[in-house]
């Protein structure tokens, strides 16, 4: 008997505006789906100043292989003084982000039009000073 492995490749749509790049994730985000997901984020994290929004509100599943993909990019961001936004609306996956260690490493907003609105955390501070 063959068995058929059935998964749900991590689609995706991208788009830029003013300056962002937008990536809404739709399905799993598994050991299986992660390296070429992983792989397009590499390229778009590649550039001077990288802007990266990573919508996940319709991603039914993450491991430990998508947060490892998730954390690849904030690094790569953060080594060349970018900045990432994590967009979800599921407690499920902040649970998980609070169980791995990880509630303080991301900006995280529950919609959209906030992450794209949001200032960001080193202007804030220089406004103060």
């Amino acid at each position: 008997m063959v068995e058929t492995l059935v998964t749900s490749a991590p689609r995706h749509t991208e788009r830029a505006a003013n300056g962002t790049t937008v990536v809404e994730l739709r399905g799993e985000i598994d050991i299986l789906t992660a390296p070429s997901l992983g792989a397009r984020l590499d390229g778009l994290t590649a550039v001077v100043l990288p802007d990266l929004v990573v919508d996940l509100r319709a991603v039914s599943f993450i491991d430990c292989a998508g947060l490892g993909v998730l954390c690849r990019a904030r690094n790569r961001v953060m080594e060349r003084h970018g900045r990432l936004r994590v967009v979800t609306d599921s407690n499920q996956f902040l649970r998980i982000l609070r169980g791995a260690g990880l509630d303080g490493v991301f900006e995280i907003y529950d919609h959209l039009p906030e992450a794209m609105a949001a200032v960001p955390c080193r202007d804030l501070t220089a406004a103060a000073g």
